[in-house]
C-alpha cells in the first residue's frame, strides 16, 4: 500500500516557516530546524500540515481563513484536549497530540502540533494511485473494522472522565437539528426548497434518545490510518466534531458518507466504500448491531437523513466561505451542486422511507 502523501501547499494557505521554528523552538524539547513544510490534501475544513524537521517529524492542525464566523467550529485547543483524553481513557488509535498554543500571532491562528502516524489514508483523490492495491478482499477486510473500530469507540467508558465534559448531551438531537438549519440559514447563497422540507421531517419525526456516548462525527475513510504492514486500522483522525451524544447520530453521519456503487458521483468523492467488497448501508448497520446490540437501530433512516442533511449544510458553509473570497481553492467553485445534491437525496430518502 502507498503511505499517505502531503503535497504543495495551496496558494494562500502558506505558514510562516521562520515564525513558527523559532516559537516552537522556545517551547519544545529537541525540535530543532524545519527542512520542509508540506500540506495533506484531504479535507475541506481544518488544514493539515506535515512539519519536516532534522530531528523529527510532526502534523500541524489549524483553521482555515474565516473560520471565526462559523460558529462552535474550528476549535484546535478543543480537538486537542480530547486526543488527550482518549489517551488517557486507553482508546490507543488516535495520534499523540503533543503541543496546543492559542498565539494567534505565529500563524494567525490557534494551532496544535501531534506525532506523525506513518501509514496509509484512503481518499477519492488518490484513488488512481491506490487502486491496484484495494481488493475486494482488502475492502471486505477494512469496512468489518471500520465498523468495529465505531461500536469500540461507542463503548469507551466516559462517565468520570474529561470526555464527559465536552458536549451536553440532554436534548442533543434536537439541538443539532435546530442547530444545522441555523448554519444553513446563516450561509445560505442560493434557494434549496428541500432543505426546508427535510428539515421540518426532522423536527416533527424526532426520536426519544438514547444513553449518550462519545461521538466521533466524521467518521469514514479517509479520516482512518491503515498501518501497510498488516493492513489494520492504526489511528482515527479529526476529532474536530466529536462530542457527546446520542450514538444513533454518529452512526447515521457515517451511512450518510457511506456511498455505494449505484450512488452519484458527487457522494463517491466522500469515501471509497463503494468499491467491490466493501459493506453496503443495510450490511454496515446489520453488523453494528451483532457487535452492539444495546444499541437499537430500528429507526435508523431518521439517522441517515440527519447525516445527509448535516454534510450539505457543512458543505454549505464552505461554500459560502469561497464566494465571500476567504479561499481561493478552485475545489469549492460548484459544492453548491453537491448541496443541492444530498438535500434531494435526504428527502427522496424519507419519500421511500429508506435508505437511498
Amino acid at each position: 500500500m502507498i503511505n499517505d502523501e502531503a503535497k504543495e501547499i495551496r496558494s494562500g494557505e502558506e505558514l510562516d516557516l521562520l515564525s513558527l521554528e523559532v516559537f516552537l523552538n522556545k517551547n519544545l524539547q529537541n525540535y530543532g530546524k524545519i527542512i520542509g513544510i508540506k500540506q495533506f490534501p484531504g479535507g475541506y475544513s481544518n488544514l493539515t500540515y506535515l512539519i519536516l524537521t532534522e530531528n523529527k517529524n510532526y502534523v500541524l492542525r489549524k483553521p482555515p481563513k474565516g473560520a471565526k464566523a462559523i460558529k462552535g467550529g474550528h476549535n484546535m485547543k478543543r480537538e486537542f484536549e480530547i486526543l488527550k483524553s482518549l489517551t488517557k481513557a486507553g482508546f490507543d488509535k488516535v495520534p499523540k497530540p503533543i503541543f496546543y498554543s492559542a498565539d494567534e500571532s505565529i500563524l494567525g491562528s490557534e494551532f496544535y502540533l501531534m506525532e506523525k502516524l506513518e501509514g496509509t489514508i484512503l481518499r477519492n483523490s488518490e484513488f488512481k494511485k491506490q487502486k491496484e492495491f484495494l481488493s475486494p478482499e482488502l475492502m471486505a477486510k477494512l469496512s468489518f473494522q471500520i465498523c468495529e473500530t465505531q461500536a469500540e469507540l461507542h463503548k469507551i467508558e466516559i462517565e468520570n472522565t474529561p470526555l464527559q465534559n465536552i458536549g451536553k448531551p440532554e436534548g442533543y438531537i434536537a439541538r443539532q437539528v435546530k442547530g444545522w438549519h441555523e448554519r444553513y440559514l446563516n450561509a445560505k447563497t442560493d434557494e434549496i426548497k428541500t432543505e426546508l422540507l427535510v428539515f421540518n421531517w426532522l423536527n416533527e419525526n424526532m426520536p426519544a434518545e438514547i444513553k449518550p456516548t462519545l461521538l466521533h462525527n466524521d467518521f469514514k475513510y479517509d479520516n482512518v490510518i491503515i498501518d501497510p504492514q498488516n493492513q489494520n486500522i492504526l489511528a482515527i483522525l479529526d476529532w474536530e466534531m466529536a462530542t457527546i451524544g446520542d450514538p444513533r447520530m454518529d452512526i447515521g453521519t457515517s451511512l450518510s458518507y457511506w456511498c455505494e456503487a449505484s450512488d452519484g458521483d458527487f457522494e463517491k468523492n466522500f469515501n471509497l466504500s463503494w468499491l467491490p467488497g466493501n459493506y453496503t448501508r443495510e450490511e454496515y448497520v446489520a453488523h453494528y448491531q451483532k457487535i452492539n446490540s444495546k444499541i437499537d437501530l430500528s429507526n435508523i433512516l431518521y439517522f441517515y437523513v440527519f447525516g445527509l442533511f448535516k454534510n450539505a449544510i457543512i458543505i454549505q458553509q464552505i461554500y459560502a466561505r469561497y464566494k465571500k473570497g476567504l479561499t481561493q481553492d478552485p475545489r469549492f467553485a460548484n459544492l453548491i451542486l453537491g448541496v443541492k445534491a444530498l438535500m434531494l437525496k435526504s428527502h427522496k430518502s424519507i419519500l421511500a422511507n429508506k435508505m437511498l
